[in-house]
């Protein structure tokens, strides 16, 4: 796929700033995006999000999480998850510490099955570590163990039945998480698998990697289904809730919005680095996105009008969207989490 220029007489639109969103046709034809007159105004569409608290994790925050209902925040730093309440704004410290992979070693990522009283935990080992929540102190159930050196992202099916481990071999180990074992693997990526997010029915995988290139899988099969190639690394992903579109974070800074089903694009030119990470708001009406370049953006999908941003300190690794999508926490190079508040 040859790579849209922009023409120069659309690099800004009178009276505003420059064009930042662009709609890209099949034959790469690129138009900076008249946004409607609800882009930003509407049920649903924050107006800013307001920082409400700081968690000193005390190492790079790789990795964050939130419950659901919004009480606790996991922070996933070196060799440890750290367990904040954040039902208490005054809380300076974490409630517990589950030590995780060895003392030296990054988590990428961590989930919570639905239930909330198990977390499951990867990063800079070939081990995935299951954390039993609901025991008086949280305790380690079960380990996984593959043949990659590396986990660096995971997502678990809808039914909590499976969880899906993005390796750095590039490979999609798929675990049976009652019986403890690696069911199959989802081959493809030739470069590590960066990202991974599935569709609102459960019944497709959406994986981005080091090679360039966006898959999508049939959950069940493990086929195949379908390969975007970008000319850039693939560093983050989201699926929106509500369907029809995929956003993708690349190592170029760019973040394109796909359709899942017809060959336009969006592509979004507002961060200044490489896209961390990207997560979409449950309602399906906006999503954030995170860089190197220091800033959380908020962006209203699919076409990408921008209803918020937020500068901090250092690069923005992790993000998350609280289930009532009343909350985001971000994971920051300067070894702590933020907690923000939506405000709508």
């Amino acid at each position: 796929m040859r790579v849209p220029t922009i023409p120069p007489n659309l690099a800004g639109i009178p009276g505003g700033k420059p064009a930042y969103s662009f709609h890209v046709t099949a034959d790469g034809q690129m138009q900076p995006v008249p946004f409607p007159p609800d882009a930003l105004i509407g049920p649903g569409i924050p107006r800013h999000a307001r920082q409400i608290n700081t968690l000193n994790h005390g190492e790079v925050v790789c990795a964050v999480t939130i419950s659901n209902p919004t009480r606790h925040v996991y922070t996933g730093g070196k060799g440890c998850v750290k367990v904040w309440d954040i039902s208490h704004p005054g809380n300076k410290s974490p409630v517990s510490q589950l030590d995780c992979l060895n003392r030296d070693n990054y988590i990428r990522s961590c989930k919570l099955l639905p239930d909330g009283c198990t977390l499951i935990v990867g990063g800079e080992a070939s081990t995935l570590s299951i954390w039993d929540l609901a025991a008086p102190t949280p305790r380690i159930k079960a380990e996984l163990t593959s043949s990659a050196p590396a986990c660096y992202a995971l997502a678990i099916s809808p039914d909590s039945k499976v969880c899906f481990s993005c390796c750095s071999d590039g490979n999609i180990a798929v675990w049976d998480l009652h019986n403890q074992t690696l069911v199959r693997q989802f081959q493809g990526h030739t470069d590590g698998a960066s990202c991974i997010d599935i569709s609102n029915d459960g019944t497709k995988l959406w994986t981005g990697g080091l090679d360039n290139t966006v898959r999508s899988w049939d959950l069940r099969e493990g086929r195949q289904l379908q390969q975007h190639d970008f000319t850039s690394q693939i560093f983050s992903l989201g699926y929106c809730p509500t369907g029809e579109w995929l956003a993708v974070g690349m190592e170029s800074s760019n973040v394109e919005v796909l359709h899942v089903n017809k060959p336009d694009k969006y592509q979004l030119h507002l961060h200044e680095s490489c896209v961390l990470s990207l997560k979409f708001a449950y309602c399906g009406k906006w999503f954030v996105s995170t860089g190197k370049d220091n800033l959380l953006n908020a962006w209203r999908t699919p076409y990408g009008a921008s209803i918020f941003q937020s500068k901090e300190s250092s690069s923005v690794l992790s993000c998350d969207i609280s289930v009532d999508d009343k909350y985001i926490v971000t994971g920051s190079g300067d070894k702590k989490a933020t907690v923000y508040e939506v405000i709508y």
